[in-house]
């Protein structure tokens, strides 16, 4: 395993001084997997206290004193970063994330230091020294079965986050969650063991499992089968129990759609930036939210959902808040989940110029023809299976020619063009100056000159 030069020379001197440097947790796991590694977490054995780790780790770099209130030693060395700790017990004797009791104990065995592990696939260790596994729960036999196996139930029911974990570990990294495993995560979930948990935790475990996945729609499922989606996030549960037409929709149901929709995104969408991602992956979860409450079927089994792009905004809202209270997550789904439908619409009409000028003013183009396009290929059609969406295309191709796919056009006609013009500033400059945008995205005038002289017109009028 490929060990930074810094942490083997820090692993040498504990090693010398009667200490044990254990590599723990994802970056072993990670190797295993031939993933990158990036966050090197060292378990110190036979040391007992952090101020003597703390004193041997000094002389290496700088340590940052703030995770030392957490029981970790937080060490700096040019541009590497470690976490060191001390192996500990811990005990309930609360409820909530915090309610633990913990006692650093360097005498512990590593089996018993990672007997409170959350998975086996998490529990091995690396001995930086000699380079052996060290695996007392079988995780390496469960990693090549692609097994998703918990350690200890009794030490796994005591941070319920630990379900939702499940699902992202199913999701990141392709497993199958083992069947004892999978009832004792199904009986918390029915206890209400999750009630618990502040949503802010919840919504770091569903940010790794959509922004980490290949294949989000694993940990869904996932949550789907163990009752979890249906006990917290109802806006997503009634998903289940909408039909869709057939013709448009031969896959199935919307929840069905919906998930193959955001795949389809998490492949589409992996080159933008996380922040950017996580917009375009919770526009997909959210695009069609609105379907349960405006679906209906006719005399002749025709199935439709009319106006459930604007239905599906106060729901958006509604499970988004149940996960974050950013507001410019929201403020950027919401205009992709009112105009997902645009695109189509819009092919299928010949919009003009002007008119897809206006959309860039509404909502981010580029962005919505991703949704669009995520949309259109997460379904079982002919075209869909080809990876055909013909309107995204058109739309793309357009957007480009006018020079609008991720902002709209800049106003020619500003606020000082109204006061050399002669006018005052006053509350009538917002409306003059929308109404000469409007007649800009409409191509009434296009140099400044021919604003100018629109503007005098308008100012005439008034």
């Amino acid at each position: 395993m490929y060990i930074p030069d810094s942490l083997k020379e820090i692993a040498q001197e504990l090693n010398l001084k009667g200490a044990k440097p254990i590599l723990v947790g994802g970056a072993v796991r990670d190797f295993l997997l031939k993933k990158e590694v990036k966050d090197y977490d060292i378990e110190v054995y036979n040391i007992f206290t952090l101020d003597e780790l703390e004193s041997m780790l000094k002389p290496f770099g700088t340590v940052n004193q703030v995770g030392k209130a957490f029981g970790i030693i937080k060490l700096k060395v040019g541009k590497d970063e470690y976490d060191f700790s001390i192996p500990r017990r811990e005990k309930k004797v609360s409820a909530g994330h915090k309610g633990f009791s913990v006692e650093l104990d360097g005498s512990l065995s590593f089996k018993e230091a990672s007997s409170r592990r959350d998975f086996t696939i998490n529990s091995i260790g690396y001995d930086i020294i000699s380079g052996e596994i060290i695996d007392p729960y079988s995780g390496v036999k469960d990693l090549e079965n692609r097994v998703l196996r918990v350690v200890s139930a009794k030490t796994f029911t005591e941070d319920p986050l630990r379900v939702y974990r499940a699902a992202q570990f199913v999701a990141r990294f392709n497993l199958e969650l083992e069947e004892s495993s999978f009832i004792l995560c199904k009986e918390m979930v029915k206890r209400g063991d999750l009630d618990e948990l502040p949503k802010e935790r919840v919504y770091e475990e569903f940010k790794k499992l959509l922004l980490k996945s290949v294949k989000p729609s694993l940990g869904f499922e996932l949550m789907l089968k163990l009752g979890i989606i249906e006990r917290y996030f109802l806006e997503l549960y009634n998903l289940t129990k909408t039909k869709q037409d057939r013709r448009w929709h031969p896959e199935g149901d919307v929840w069905i759609h919906t998930m193959m929709v955001l795949d389809k995104m998490a492949n589409l969408s992996k080159e933008y930036s996380s922040s950017d991602r996580l917009i375009l992956l919770f526009s997909a979860l959210c695009h069609d939210l609105g379907k349960p409450a405006t679906t209906i079927e006719d005399s002749s089994g025709k199935i439709s959902a009319i106006g459930h792009e604007i239905e599906g905004l106060d729901i958006s809202v509604k499970f988004i808040e149940k996960l974050t209270n950013e507001k410019g997550l929201i403020e950027e789904v919401l205009p992709l989940v009112k105009n997902h439908l645009q695109p189509f619409i819009y092919y299928k009409n010949g919009a003009k110029n002007s008119t897809i000028r206006k959309l860039a003013t509404r909502v981010n183009i580029e962005k919505l023809i991703l949704l669009s396009r995520a949309d259109s290929l997460g379904r079982t059609t002919e075209d869909a299976i080809k990876g055909i969406c013909k309107a995204c295309d058109w739309l793309e191709e357009k957007a480009k020619e006018l020079n609008v796919s991720d902002k709209p056009i800049e106003p020619i006609l500003k606020g000082r063009d109204l006061i050399n013009l002669g006018l005052e500033p006053s509350a009538k400059f917002k409306d003059i100056l929308q109404r000469a945008y409007l007649a800009q995205l409409e191509e009434k005038f296009v140099t400044k000159d021919e604003g100018l002289n629109y503007l005098k017109e308008l100012i005439r009028e008034a």
